[in-house]
């Protein structure tokens, strides 16, 4: 969708004229309708030096001019976009991302992150020919007609506001890659601008490319399918079996049908931890993806988009492949069936609303449905462990019947992780007591130990994680993350005794897969979804047992910083029972996860030593 589209004559004299910016904003109430005349005011100053740029005789009048085109499937929009024909006379379009920013700090180490002035303090943000070559690649990936048509796209960006100097960090050399493919032109550079547009742009088109590009089929390139097929192929991690096919099948039939006649399907897949959720999820993404189907892998966790994403990018920039993992709250101004398929993995924790402040949309599982014209909810009830977690399968059923979509409901039972002990799982949950198992068959062949002290336990995971980087150390959300050293290892959010360690850094979102990140201690908000090898678990005192033997938790003593308990205390003012009941479940349902995230095998350490020999006690009786 364009907001504003013209030929390059007609642009010009509406800025002359001063009629963009009313343009603008009536485009923008009829097409959208959620905008106001300052935030149109506010690009003022962009479009007259867009104008500026554009009138001139070496860029033909009759080439077109968008402005705000929002690429489908995403909330992404290009700025500024010029059409017409290159030299030789193929549909041609120039991409500019404009700025106003004056001043960028670089980050060394994230891929195509800038610090600049933004929404009243320093932030961090895409650096600008990150972000307009990306746009290009979508658009470039998804769209049939440039595809088919070979329509030219040539990524840009303009900061006319940036006094670049000697050695400036906008061209540092860890942004290399994307400004060759994509140049940024800063003050005092509109004429070599121009010059990079008149080069690309020899005959005006009368907004035929914009066009096609805007009317385009969507459709996944060839080279985006078979480059994700072949990331699949020999991968140990990605293999499924047994009623993982089972699933994978149904669910490739369900799709294939409503890509055929348009009606909206929901597949509902329910599976206890290690069932291969999240493998089945990727390969039913792939498959599909080489369909030519539209497809997106949702979570509202960002830990497994970004591991996923990073074990799948191969030869394509991480951006690329990022596209296709979404959060959870992308969907609630999503038009009906924009998505051929939506895989959502961990559906548990998808909330009811979207936004910072949870203030967007009505539903994120109505959303999803209303999105897609197929969808795949992968859930386990037991693994709710956020105050605002909203998913569950009655309320999937529920929206499902509201679109009177056809729903089909599957289980997955195989265990793949603990070394595919079914025992270990009914361990963990009888001893938390979340429910009761009747037997035990025993788990021989996993590994799990109660240790004495977090030093022992750190030495026998770090010794494990030296085979292959497949083992880390989680623990309960009992520590403040400390706010000033969320970037710097040497800030010991966690101290035992002796033993100091650091919350993973919140300067990377893989850190469940980096080489130098074993140090650094996992929460359950970037654990869950993923599996390691071995995993080494902290419990703290939020949990502990009577003498009786009852299991009972304590949320008041979990770190102030975990936003997953946040609104208890004004709940238990008014009903202290209903707080007690959601903060039991949190913490149970949260080590439950993380004593579930090791394949071959689990050490705990507990700093309630009374809890400990409870566990002890209960892996006597349980083998």
């Amino acid at each position: 969708m364009i907001i504003y589209e013209a030929l390059k004559l007609d642009f010009v004299n509406d800025v002359r004229d001063d009629l963009l910016v009313t343009k603008l904003y009536n485009q923008y109430q009829e097409k959208i309708g959620q905008t106001s005349m300052n935030e149109i005011r506010s690009w003022n100053n962009s479009l007259m030096q867009m104008r500026n740029v554009v009138d001139d005789e070496s860029i033909p009048d009759n080439s077109g001019i968008a402005i705000e085109f929002n690429i489908p499937y995403t909330s992404k929009r290009v700025d500024f976009i010029v059409s017409g024909k290159n030299k030789e006379n193929q549909n041609t379009a120039v991409i500019i991302e404009l700025k106003q920013w004056d001043k960028v700090e670089p980050v060394e180490d994230k891929d195509g992150i800038v610090k600049t002035y933004l929404g009243g303090g320093i932030r961090e943000t895409t650096h600008p020919s990150y972000q307009a070559y990306t746009y290009a690649k979508m658009i470039e990936d998804y769209n049939k007609v440039v595809q088919d048509e070979n329509v030219q796209l040539n990524p840009c960006a303009y900061l006319h506001n940036y006094m670049k100097g000697d050695n400036d960090p906008i061209d540092c050399n860890i942004y290399k890659f994307y400004v060759d493919k994509s140049p940024v032109f800063t003050s005092g550079e509109g004429r070599v601008l121009r010059n990079f547009i008149s080069k690309h742009i020899k005959f005006g088109d009368n907004k035929d490319t914009l066009y096609q590009i805007d009317n385009g089929r969507l459709r996944p390139s060839k080279s985006l399918q078979d480059c994700l097929v072949s990331m699949l192929k020999g991968n140990q991690e990605f293999l499924m079996i047994d009623d993982q096919k089972l699933v994978y099948e149904k669910a490739l039939e369900m799709g294939r049908k409503s890509y055929r006649d348009g009606k909206k399907r929901v597949l509902i897949v329910e599976g206890g931890p290690g069932t291969g959720k999240s493998v089945l999820a990727i390969n039913l993404l792939v498959k599909m993806t080489s369909r030519d189907a539209v497809c997106a892998y949702v979570t509202k966790n960002a830990a497994p988009r970004s591991v996923y994403s990073k074990k799948l990018k191969g030869n394509f920039k991480q951006a690329v492949i990022s596209e296709l993992f979404k959060g959870s709250g992308n969907f609630y101004d999503a038009q009906p069936n924009t998505f051929d398929v939506i895989l959502c993995d961990e559906a548990h924790r998808l909330n009811r609303k979207s936004g910072m402040f949870k203030n967007k949309g009505e539903n994120q599982i109505k959303e999803i449905i209303n999105s897609s014209k197929f969808s795949v909810f992968f859930i386990d009830e037991h693994q709710r462990i956020h105050i605002d977690d909203a998913g569950s399968v009655a309320e999937i059923k529920k929206f499902a019947h509201l679109f009177d979509a056809e729903v089909v409901q599957m289980d997955l039972k195989s265990q793949f992780r603990c070394n595919g002990s079914d025992g270990f799982l009914a361990w963990v949950d009888n001893t938390l007591q979340i429910r009761e198992t009747a037997n035990f068959d025993g788990f021989d062949n996993y590994e799990f130990e109660v240790v004495d002290n977090p030093t022992k336990l750190y030495e026998i995971i770090k010794e494990k994680n030296n085979i292959n980087n497949k083992s880390r150390l989680v623990a309960g959300y009992c520590w403040d993350w400390i706010e000033d050293g969320k970037n710097n290892p040497d800030v010991n959010d966690i101290n035992i005794g002796d033993y100091h360690a650091s919350w993973n850094l919140g300067s990377t979102a893989t850190w469940a897969i980096d080489q130098n990140s074993f140090d650094q201690v996992g929460c359950i908000h970037t654990s869950q979804g993923l599996e390691f090898d071995y995993v080494g678990v902290i419990v703290g005192n939020d949990i502990g047992v009577t003498n009786e033997g009852k299991v009972y938790t304590n949320w008041h003593m979990r770190a102030k910083t975990d936003a997953s308990i946040k609104g208890l205390k004004s709940m238990e003012k008014t009903n202290k029972e209903a707080a007690a009941k959601i903060g039991d479940e949190i913490i149970k349902n949260t080590y439950r996860t993380l004593f579930t995230r090791g394949q071959k095998g689990c050490y705990i350490y507990c700093t309630d030593e009374k809890f400990a020999n409870y566990l002890k006690s209960c892996l006597k009786r349980g083998n």
